[in-house]
């Protein structure tokens, strides 16, 4: 663990697996709660010199920090397909992104103005300033176990805040080597702290209950999140949310089948499924159905599962055996109430894959609201298609959710792209885009998935606290 500066033991070690080939491929500190406390010590003794050094220095470190980065792009990349299990190619476009982060809120930093508001006095001025909101603590993933550490450090540190962060126990490795290179940015000792452990909960809550601690930001699921959001409640923390999702992507008659099909493909299997942003209810206008799933049962069939080291491998493995379960209960409910099954539909055990959580690439069409799949997260390469008639009927099925992340409309109608945008009720929209995301642009949802914004520049007013000063002169 890195915990004020410097690299620690936990009471012991547990070991880290590929989930391709079920190989231990390295050991991480197992840390409890009074590592979490230590941490949280040295982050209280760090914050008063860091919030108050200058924005341009802060800027500097993590300037230092995305170069870093970069140079070991390759390195990281490898570190996480073997950690996480996604293709190589899509570990780098990940680490450029988690590099992203650090740019833009290297920027940011020099970004936090103030106002001056005027009185009704004449001898009355008002300025208002903004200031770090204090030791902060989070909690990441393991579908992104690099980009969703900066996206979370980055607007802290430029802030002025310290934190103390906890990964998620099937991905250390990424998350110690990213504190290696804040460490090696030159990040003054305390300032950022990392904290692994293969049980979570007891370091959880003392993040949720140290009342030293000012803000908590968790990405990950919505029953975790919801238990955290309760826990913290009791002090009046800063929460901020990036939970699940249940993304709809709608295609309408005047959308070219065979593009919008190409684009439900790519962004469907992007992580093997297993992203929060993914299309879980496919919604097509029932006049071009046909073409529409002859073009993706073609892609689907096309992917090709395995180790992500293999340059043919286009999806790889699930993260668990529960996330196996999962996926193969709700396909095998879709089928017994009446879903067609295009292609895939099984585990896949062949040719070296039992040794990891492979399952096929599926389509599935004829779904309904009976099923679970249209109700639940996936969380997997399972791609099910819903006809749909009218505007209303799509818009209708659509907001049919409890989540509210992230949603996809093809269109080329501009009145109905834009009555589509703001009919639709998700913190993200993507008209005839697959990748509405950026470090620029305002990540996170509504409803059930979560609560404020990651990335742009909410994302550096998440850590933020306004304060103001009225003088009498």
């Amino acid at each position: 663990m890195y915990i004020n500066g410097q690299w620690q033991p936990g009471a012991g070690d547990f070991a880290v697996f590929n989930p391709a080939s079920g190989e231990r491929i390295g050991l991480a500190p197992e840390g409890g709660a009074d590592d979490a406390r230590a941490a949280i010590d040295a982050a209280c003794a760090a914050f008063p010199a860091w919030a108050a050094a200058g924005a341009y220095e802060r800027s500097a470190k993590l300037y230092r920090a995305w170069e870093l980065m970069m140079a070991k792009r390759e390195e990281l990349a490898r570190l996480m397909t073997a950690e996480q299990g996604k293709p190589l190619r899509m570990a780098l476009t990940e680490v450029k992104y988690a590099a992203d982060f650090l740019l833009w809120f290297a920027e940011e930093a020099k970004r936090v103005y103030g106002e001056i508001i005027p009185s009704a006095r004449a001898d009355q001025r008002f300025l208002v300033r903004r200031e770090p909101v204090g030791v902060v603590c989070a909690i990441t993933p393991w579908n992104y176990p690099v980009s969703m550490i900066t996206r979370k450090v980055a607007p802290a540190l430029a802030a002025g805040c310290t934190i103390v962060l906890k990964p998620a126990e099937s991905t250390p490795l990424c998350a110690m080597a990213v504190f290696r290179i804040l460490e090696e940015a030159g990040i003054p000792a305390g300032v950022a702290n990392l904290v692994t452990t293969s049980a979570p909960a007891p370091v959880g809550e003392v993040f949720c209950t140290d009342p030293r601690v000012r803000k908590l930001s968790f990405t990950g699921s919505t029953e975790v999140g919801r238990m955290l959001y309760q826990r913290a409640a009791a002090q009046f923390k800063r929460v901020s949310l990036e939970l699940g999702g249940h993304a709809p992507f709608i295609v309408f008659e005047d959308a070219d089948p065979v593009h919008a099909a190409k684009g439900a493909a790519a962004v469907k299997f992007l992580n093997t499924g297993q992203a929060c942003i993914s299309p879980n209810r496919i919604f097509v206008q029932r006049s071009i159905a046909e073409p529409f799933l002859r073009t993706l049962e073609a892609r689907v069939a096309a992917q090709r599962a395995g180790d992500g080291m293999d340059d043919k491998s286009t999806v790889g493995p699930l993260f668990s055996q529960r996330a196996i379960d999962k996926v193969e209960a709700q396909v095998q409910d879709a089928l017994a109430l009446g879903a067609t099954l295009h292609t895939g539909g099984k585990r896949l055990t062949e040719g070296g894959l039992e040794r990891g959580f492979f399952y096929a690439p599926t389509l599935l069409s004829a779904v309904t609201p009976a099923m679970r799949i249209y109700r639940e997260e996936t969380f997997g390469p399972v791609a099910p298609v819903i006809l749909f008639d009218t505007e209303q009927e799509a818009l209708a099925m659509a907001n049919d959710t409890h989540y509210g992340l992230a949603s996809y409309v093809y269109t080329q109608n501009l009145a109905r792209a834009m009555r589509m945008f703001e009919g639709l009720q998700f913190g993200m929209v993507g008209i005839n885009d697959i990748n509405p995301t950026s470090a620029a642009a305002p990540f996170g949802g509504i409803k059930d998935s979560g609560l404020g914004r990651e990335g742009a520049r909410q994302g550096i007013e998440e850590y933020l606290e306004t304060k103001l000063g009225g003088f009498s002169i």
